[in-house]
């Protein structure tokens, strides 16, 4: 109980699920306190089952059934769950006193049953309880080496008609259907315990196979026959393990497997698992068989992904490079791709080449992978290169004028000490485009305006956004920057800015408005108006009294 803090709870599940945690108190029903472990219920948006083990040996721990508690998070449910128990951490020793002896009580009266006893106690439960008369049936099954009984029940185990309407799962039934699917697991890996491990590796393919049939017709949308695809997978490596199959055979199935000849998409089988069980003879031909698909397809996606894991693993950089060389993108992304694999090698002269074809080869600088720019132009730094950085920044900004690649630009020139010959080139072209037609609104205006209010430029700021025009983000970042010396000029954006949001309602609107109200009243101090602006908001408060939220939030302003 020493581990149960709120301190720890916070520490394990983070600062936002311990906070959504608290909002969860009232959710948490069902509390079981056992020895060691407190049991809960939580609904959110659906019911989940949450276990808090409170004397763990690495300390407290816990399990939930929610999607993030499948992932082995401590999630708010978790949270809530402890919360819970420390509200009531002055019961608890009592509680877990009695649930021992509740136990210990039980156990005392199963020992004290005969055979035929406890047969006719199972046979009771039995009936009354038809999943686990379904569990027990299979594990019979299995222990008698009845296949054919097996693999009928898994059939069964994976069928979605008992769940579904219309022949789909809908979300509200797909965690029963993934709880009955579930025991095909538990029945593959009980072959395997028993010694039928060749039994349960093709028992383990052929459920795949019924779960790939059945995802298409099953809202998963929290991801429960993603589990049991991946518990599938695991039961069939540890089949493999145990059984040590044909190294030929398993290769193939692998390769087949890994490109898709199943379509299941939900068993992330990775060949170099199996590395142990196929051996030398084995990885030789799973080797070949990669390199035959890949050839055959060059451009598919798991035969490149396949290729390219088997090269990693035998630290072959070559082919790696030629597997994505195979299949280069337009804009230079496989190029960076290329270079960072062999930076990684130790082969940076040839990274360098590599990253400087992507930009020779890119059809369009307009959209290039800008991280092979940054890429590029951080190596040409490190070289000393400041002129080869400048000359790749311009070209960008050229083909995308932005003022990401106008403050890009200005970083390079700067770093080469030719900044004020690149600036005038830069705004020339920025001129040029401002030149052109703009739409309105709040977005839209410039680039010329905002790379010279970047620059603190604002008189010339304000001049392109009078000549060339500018959108209404431009112009109040325009007047909040000349407001302390242009207070005039700042005072009619304000205003005109203020217009269209008092025929608006909303409290996002409100503080928008606030805002402004502010920054006109600063306005009027600076002009020695007060008394006009104490006219302007008198009004103002006349014609939109309605909006309560707005006077509350004018009064809390001093307006």
């Amino acid at each position: 109980m020493h581990g149960l803090t709120e301190a720890n709870l916070k520490k394990l599940a983070g600062s936002r699920s311990f906070d959504r945690g608290r909002g969860y108190l009232n959710a948490v029903s069902g509390v079981e306190v056992g020895d060691g472990r407190v049991t809960a219920s939580v609904h959110g948006t659906e019911r989940y089952e949450v276990e808090l083990a409170l004397d763990a040996p690495g300390g407290l721990s816990g399990e939930c059934d929610c999607p993030y508690g499948m992932e082995g998070n401590f999630c708010k449910h978790l949270v809530a769950l402890g919360l819970t128990v420390l509200a009531r951490r002055e019961s608890l020793p009592r509680q877990r006193k009695a649930a021992r002896d509740r136990a210990q009580g039980l156990q005392a009266w199963l020992t004290s049953l005969s055979q035929a006893e406890l047969l006719a106690l199972l046979r009771e439960e039995i009936d009354e309880n038809r999943q686990l008369r379904r569990r027990l049936e299979l594990r019979a099954a299995s222990a008698r080496g009845d296949l054919a009984a097996v693999r009928a029940r898994i059939r069964d185990l994976f069928d979605i008609g008992p769940f579904a309407q219309y022949g789909h799962v809908e979300y509200a039934d797909a965690r029963a259907y993934a709880d009955q699917a579930r025991q095909a697991v538990s029945a593959i890996g009980a072959l395997t315990g028993s010694g039928r491990a060749a039994d349960a590796i093709t028992l383990a393919r052929e459920a795949m196979r019924l779960l790939a049939e059945a995802v298409e017709s099953v809202d998963d949308s929290d991801g429960w026959l993603g589990q049991i695809g991946a518990d599938l997978a695991d039961a069939h490596l540890d089949a493999c393990r145990a059984a040590r199959p044909d190294p030929e055979e398993l290769a193939h199935w692998l390769v087949g497997h890994a490109l898709g000849d199943l379509d299941d998409g939900l068993t992330d089988i990775d060949p170099l698992d199996y590395e142990d069980i196929l051996g030398q003879e084995g990885m030789s031909v799973l080797r070949k068989l990669a390199v035959e698909a890949w050839r055959g397809n060059r451009r598919g996606w798991a035969e490149k992904y396949l290729m390219e894991r088997l090269a990693k693993a035998g630290d072959d950089v070559d082919t790696v490079i030629a597997v994505h060389a195979a299949d280069l993108a337009p804009n230079g992304h496989t190029h960076l791709v290329i270079a960072r694999e062999l930076d990684t090698a130790g082969r940076p002269d040839e990274a360098l080449s590599w990253a400087e074809r992507g930009i020779r080869e890119t059809e369009d600088l307009a959209t290039v992978d800008t991280a092979l720019v940054d890429h590029l132009c951080e190596r040409y730094a490190q070289m000393a290169r400041h002129a080869d950085a400048v000359a790749l920044r311009r070209d960008h900004f050229g083909a995308r004028l932005s003022l990401l690649t106008y403050q890009q630009l200005r970083a390079a020139a700067r770093a080469a000490e030719c900044w004020s010959a690149e600036r005038e080139a830069a705004l020339a072209l920025l001129r040029a485009d401002a030149a052109g037609p703009r739409r309105g609104g709040w977005y839209g205006g410039p680039v010329l305006v905002d790379v010279l209010l970047d620059d603190k430029d604002t008189d010339a700021a304000w001049q392109a956004a009078t000549d060339a025009g500018a959108d209404d983000r431009q112009w109040l970042a325009l007047a909040d920057q000349a407001r302390a010396y242009r207070p005039a000029d700042a005072l009619g954006v304000y205003l005109r800015l203020t217009e269209p949001l008092l025929k608006q309602t909303g409290n996002a609107v409100y503080e928008q408005l606030v805002g402004l109200l502010l920054s006109v009243r600063d306005c009027h101090r600076s002009l020695g108006t007060e008394d006009e602006f104490g006219v302007y908001v008198a009004t103002l408060r006349a014609t939109q009294k309605r909006k309560r939220n707005l006077m509350r939030l004018m009064n809390d302003h001093g307006l």
